[in-house]
């Protein structure tokens, strides 16, 4: 016999009526079952915010409670901000975050960068395990540093990659963000991989309209953009090549913490990986020309691309 078939009835009935009480005291599922909320970054330029859209729509089509926090600043900024648990993931860069991350890490003991995508994921993973983060699928896609000039100022100098600047380097005024002299693919690395010393550098912005406007403007003779900027070809600017190959496997991936990463369902990371998976250097440029040349909205950018690629209806 059970306990509750002890009780008299007046006892059995106050019971139940404890239990049902407590049943319905329960929070009550919610829609997204076992989905946890996500809180999902960009740093302080337009493509790391396109990015960041697509990996917020794509969860968002999937059942996740999306809260955004775009647009948080540069890298020092919105890095710690996930190991503090301030957001939960964004979109990063694999050669700029390893050499970031590995600086403070272990100095010159940490792993380093490279040109070979996987072997930089792997590198990265290995620094970022100790803090927490994790590294998801990484995509085709890559954006480096990109040195460009004005069609004038290749003329001029006759300047078709990086090295041709040394001669003329004292002389002209290089652009980009303000970051740029502390970072090891921008002013030290131009530096020590080419020989370059500028005649001044005037902080701007991170390849954005204040460096364009100054290369047009003749502000600077050598501005900062990204590689997947369509706004260089718009622009008739002259990307100078790379030809000792200072940047590196800078493939765009998403980071996310850890401990979100344990209590989330299977379908995050899928879903993740899946954006990631259809994103190449083209696409890119080509979501990057939308909002930058054509003056469209990130998020709508991003919800077209998603339906044309057929990752949310």
């Amino acid at each position: 016999m059970t306990r509750l078939a002890r009780l008299g009835a007046p006892a059995r009935m106050a019971l139940l009526g404890l239990l049902v009480l407590a049943a319905a005291c329960q929070p009550a599922a919610s829609s997204s079952g076992d989905k946890p909320p996500i809180r999902i970054g960009s740093t302080n330029f337009t493509e790391n915010a396109i990015l960041a859209e697509l990996y917020a729509q794509a969860l968002e089509a999937n059942g996740y409670r999306v809260e955004r926090r775009l647009n948080l600043g540069p890298r020092e900024t919105v890095e710690p901000a996930l190991e503090s648990g301030q957001i939960d993931l964004y979109p990063e860069y694999l050669a700029s975050l390893l050499t970031f991350v590995g600086k403070a890490a272990g100095g010159a003991s940490a792993p380093a960068a490279s040109s070979d995508p996987a072997a930089t994921a792997s590198s990265l993973q290995s620094v970022l395990q100790p803090k927490g983060l994790a590294l998801l699928d990484y995509a085709p896609a890559v954006d480096t540093n990109g040195y460009v000039v004005t069609r004038a100022t290749a003329d001029k100098y006759r300047l078709t990659k990086l090295s041709d600047l040394a001669p003329a380097a004292s002389q002209l005024v290089l652009g980009g963000p303000p970051e740029c002299p502390e970072r090891p693919f921008c002013v030290p690395g131009l530096r020590e991989v080419y020989g370059l010393s500028f005649k001044d550098f005037k902080p701007l912005d991170a390849g954005g309209p204040l460096t364009v406007a100054a290369l047009e403007g003749n502000q600077v003779d050598v501005g900062v953009l990204f590689t997947s900027d369509a706004v260089i070809a718009a622009r008739g600017f002259v990307l100078l090549a790379d030809d000792k190959h200072l940047q590196l496997a800078d493939n765009v991936v998403p980071v996310v913490r850890a401990d979100y990463l344990s209590k989330a369902p299977a379908d995050f990371k899928t879903t993740v990986s899946a954006v990631s998976a259809k994103l190449t250097t083209e696409e890119l440029t080509g979501l990057n020309k939308a909002v930058g040349v054509d003056r469209k909205e990130p998020r709508d950018v991003a919800a077209a691309w998603l339906r044309d690629k057929g990752l949310v209806k």
